[in-house]
């Protein structure tokens, strides 16, 4: 996380952010290589209200969200409040090792997460302030910490990617159909490293138990799975037929298609049957106890909810937005149909637990 680097005010050209179209890569992942951006505004031109002026001008944000998924709207958030924002990028489980080391020492002020795992092991070390109703009362209870320590920003469904050839009757009804069924043997992908799949493991920790959790595991190893990287190779896999199902998150679909148009050869499969493999995991953020720019930092979660900063996430990103009023992207699957267990994210806190589990098993070295 040692790499520093100055970032232009790109967003200059972002500021009609309604009407700008999907613009997401297949480079853009949650698994980022770690780096620290510097974005200076030059400007309070903005879509937004205005905002309060700040007392200190300062911010600084440890994102476990990558660069390329999160940084235009960070810019967007310079551009408008007046404020010089710094940005340590990395994967979630790293930046939130990287908290916890630094401790009371720690130069940030808040920590943006892909996941509510991440979140809740500095919830649980009591490293976060209580945020103000204001805040966590935009989103629904189940979206957000239990005790207010942090807000869930986007919604983010676990589906399955799967090859257009195969028959939408012979696709499984839950995960456990996929690790049963022999015709799937060598022909599922996953990947072990990615926090939205291990995310996932802790949610099965929660809901099924460690030894219901350790079986599956046991018999998706059994299935000779295909190991990616992140999600988007595994999109890319099973649409060219190397694999035919992905355990991947929802939106890396929908950025192909947003490139290649309908003729690309694969979509999603929600579960009919629900259960850990349909959870809708949260990015969500927190503002740290060590924060020297307190009020800042709650100044970005107002601006994350706001209808910009959703409209944002929903256009983009092809997330779900938490708030009401803003409007998705008509190819996503509305929320509530798919079949999402409503599993607590405080049970999810165990991180750690869910990567010696996947250790033993033999699906993480």
């Amino acid at each position: 996380m040692k790499n520093l680097m100055r970032i232009s005010i790109y967003m200059m050209i972002f500021i009609g952010l309604m009407v700008v179209g999907p613009s997401c890569s297949e480079s853009e992942t949650e698994e980022s290589t770690s780096t620290t951006s510097s974005t200076t505004s030059e400007t309070t031109q903005a879509t937004a209200a205005p905002t309060p002026e700040p007392e200190s001008n300062k911010l600084v944000i440890y994102s476990g969200r990558s660069e390329k998924l999160v940084g235009p709207i960070i810019e967007q958030f310079a551009l408008t409040s007046g404020i010089d924002v710094d940005v340590k990028y990395g994967k979630t489980a790293e930046i939130a090792a990287t908290i916890m080391e630094e401790g009371s020492n720690s130069p940030a002020d808040l920590f943006f997460a892909q996941d509510p795992g991440g979140l809740g092991v500095i919830e649980a070390n009591d490293m976060f302030i209580s945020l103000p109703d204001t805040i966590t009362g935009l989103v629904p209870d189940n979206r957000k910490s239990e005790m207010n320590k942090w807000v869930g920003i986007t919604g983010r469904a676990r589906t399955l990617v799967h090859n257009t050839g195969i028959d939408k009757g012979d696709l499984p009804n839950d995960l456990w159909e996929l690790v049963n069924d022999s015709r799937w043997k060598g022909k599922i992908g996953y990947a072990p490293t990615n926090g939205s799949f291990q995310a996932m493991v802790s949610g099965m920790r929660a809901e099924w138990g460690e030894e219901k959790t350790e079986e599956w595991l046991n018999a998706l190893l059994a299935q000779d799975p295909q190991i990616y990287p992140k999600n988007t190779p595994q999109v890319a896999a099973a649409a060219a037929g190397e694999i035919d199902i992905g355990l991947v998150n929802h939106y890396y679909l929908h950025r192909f298609l947003a490139d290649q148009g309908d003729a690309f050869e694969a979509r999603n499969h929600h579960l009919p049957a629900g259960g850990p493999g349909s959870i809708v995991l949260v990015a969500g953020a927190g503002v740290l106890k060590t924060a020297d720019n307190e009020d800042n930092a709650l100044l970005f979660l107002n601006y994350l909810l706001s209808t910009v900063g959703q409209q944002y996430f929903a256009a983009q990103t092809y997330e779900y937005p938490l708030i009401e009023g803003v409007k998705t992207q008509r190819i996503l699957t509305p929320l509530e149909e798919i079949n999402s267990p409503q599993i607590s994210y405080t049970k999810m806190n165990d991180l750690q637990g869910t990567i010696d589990l996947l250790t033993k098993v033999g699906a993480l070295q």
